[in-house]
């Protein structure tokens, strides 16, 4: 999730602030489940980035569409963050601390971020499977999955482990076949 420049640094900075406080006050766990829940909130709502990104608006009604939206299924620590994000006018960043936040807090506990394209849905057999794999593969303690659908795989899976790309899809077999067919005719 490393992004360059000064965006990088505003959200490693922050990102390690809010997983050295977690860690301190061992609450960890409970940061790491916000996270996920704040992430899930932006992502199912474009129009919220929007509002936090508007310099117009007031930090106070930035906090508190915040505190309505999170209410107090946030840890306060979490909620606190939020709001200096807000006061030094850092809360456009919010989704990319998050995002590296969950980076930092997979490298520490040693857990791999495996991305699963598929043609449609994976199963739980499936999804346990490919975890068996990946860890086999990594040596990480953990997997965590984040799967995607693509119906134009037609069959199979890719997976993207950090930079490398693992193609099992019926897509992928085609065209190294026609590939090799060209090559020979």
């Amino acid at each position: 999730m490393k992004e360059g420049g000064v965006k990088g640094e505003i959200l490693e900075r922050y990102a390690q602030a809010l997983l050295s406080l977690a860690q301190d006050n061992n609450i960890l766990d409970q940061v790491g489940n916000d996270v996920n829940s704040i992430l899930g909130v932006l992502k199912e709502s474009p129009d919220l980035q929007e509002f936090l990104d508007n310099p117009l608006i007031k930090p106070a009604d930035k906090k508190a569409v915040m505190n309505r939206i999170l209410g107090d299924s946030v840890h306060p620590y979490t909620r606190n963050f939020i709001q200096v994000l807000v006061d030094r006018r850092r809360i456009m960043f919010l989704e990319g601390i998050c995002k590296e936040f969950q980076a930092l807090l997979r490298k520490l506990n040693q857990t791999v971020l495996a991305e699963v394209t598929s043609a449609r849905e994976l199963t739980d057999d499936q999804k346990n499977s490919l975890r068996e794999k990946v860890l086999a593969m990594t040596g990480a303690r953990q997997v965590e999955l984040e799967t995607h659908i693509d119906p134009e795989l037609i069959g199979g899976v890719v997976i993207r482990i950090g930079s490398q790309v693992i193609d099992a899809s019926l897509r992928g077999q085609l065209r190294r076949l026609s590939l090799r067919l060209n090559t020979v005719a």
